[in-house]
């Protein structure tokens, strides 16, 4: 079934049907329940499921990101959400040393099925404690999933890959994004791990993640008027990273702009650009 949805009413329905049909899922965190239900992302949700499977949360990072460890460990399937992802520092302790490294320090024998989704950007009138995006850091960390859809449908597709992975995922949804509609068919599956094409073009690449890939859009809708056509990929996946649709296009068109929406020293978009260079 397909259907014009907003990027927020496409993550809602992505965990409606995932706590639908595996009654291991759970979503919690600050505001989860709350009649705003971050960025209307979660309303109703608690009133659908009850407090056992959808509910909020004290403001405390660091224990909260240990007891969804401890549930995913122990066979559950965690949905943990912050509100933003710049407080999702304070849980870096799990997430470098526990949540990352179980898997591995166990051979496989423990799987960690636990989801996080965090806002990033900034918006009018946030404080530089409610603007980052810090993508680069996650990606950083071994054995953690990093996402970033940019459209409704990615978003449903991907939040639902997601919550069916084994691995710890962390889907980051830029604020902007929330009111953008598109079609999502609800058949459609996304792996992890997988860029898109946008857009298709002979002039030049624009490789861009989360917002930066709404923006490259509209800028190759401009430049196509005027005769040149631009190549947008949307990386989606930033680990794991999908090296070949991205070198792909870069060897079609020759030239190439990498648009990320983080700090550049060290950051992921110039470990993209040494990449393709």
């Amino acid at each position: 079934m397909s259907a014009d949805l907003s990027y927020r009413d496409a993550l809602r329905l992505a965990q409606e049907r995932e706590l639908e049909a595996d009654p291991s899922v759970f979503l919690f965190g600050l505001d989860v329940p709350d009649h705003k239900g971050i960025f209307g992302s979660t309303v109703g949700l608690a009133e659908r499921f009850g407090p056992q499977r959808v509910f909020g949360t004290p403001l405390s990072e660091d224990a909260m990101t240990g007891m969804a460890l401890g549930a995913a460990i122990s066979g559950l399937r965690p949905v943990h959400i912050h509100i933003r992802v710049d407080f999702l520092m304070l849980a870096m302790n799990q997430l470098a040393n526990m949540v990352t490294s179980l898997r591995y320090m166990s051979g496989g024998a423990l799987k960690v099925p636990l989801t996080i989704r965090a806002v990033i950007g900034r918006g009018w009138g946030q404080s530089c404690q409610h603007s980052k995006s810090m993508q680069s850091v996650f990606a950083h960390l071994p054995g953690l999933k990093v996402l970033m859809p940019s459209s409704p449908q990615d978003a449903y597709s991907l939040l639902r890959s997601a919550i069916r992975d084994d691995n710890p995922v962390l889907l980051l949804e830029h604020r902007w994004l929330y009111d953008i509609a598109g079609p999502v068919d609800e058949s459609v599956t996304v792996p992890i791990g997988k860029a898109q094409i946008r857009r298709t073009g002979d002039a030049l690449s624009v490789v861009a993640t989360s917002w930066m890939t709404v923006e490259a859009v509209k800028a190759a809708e401009v430049l196509a008027r005027r005769g040149v056509e631009l190549e947008v990929v949307d990386v989606r996946s930033l680990a794991p990273l999908d090296d070949e649709t991205i070198l792909a296009s870069v060897r079609k068109t020759r030239r190439c702009i990498v648009a990320d929406y983080d700090w550049v020293f060290c950051g992921f978009g110039a470990e993209l650009s040494a990449r393709i260079h």
